[in-house]
């Protein structure tokens, strides 16, 4: 997999959890694609995608 292409997959994570705490998400659909891109993520990787959005912020 591609940077670009995993710099999509942290970008849809990130906007998919700002749309969960808006009132009127489906947030099982919501969860099931999360769990999917962290899937998705740690088999190209090999890290978890919360720990390296931490590290995003740290820096």
């Amino acid at each position: 997999m591609k940077n670009s292409e995993l710099r999509k997959l942290v970008s849809q994570y990130k906007e998919i959890t700002n749309k969960q705490q808006k009132k009127h998400a489906d947030n099982f659909k919501l969860a099931e694609k999360l769990k999917e891109i962290e899937h998705r993520y740690f088999h190209e990787t090999g890290r978890t995608l919360k720990s390296d959005l931490k590290g995003f912020k740290e820096n």
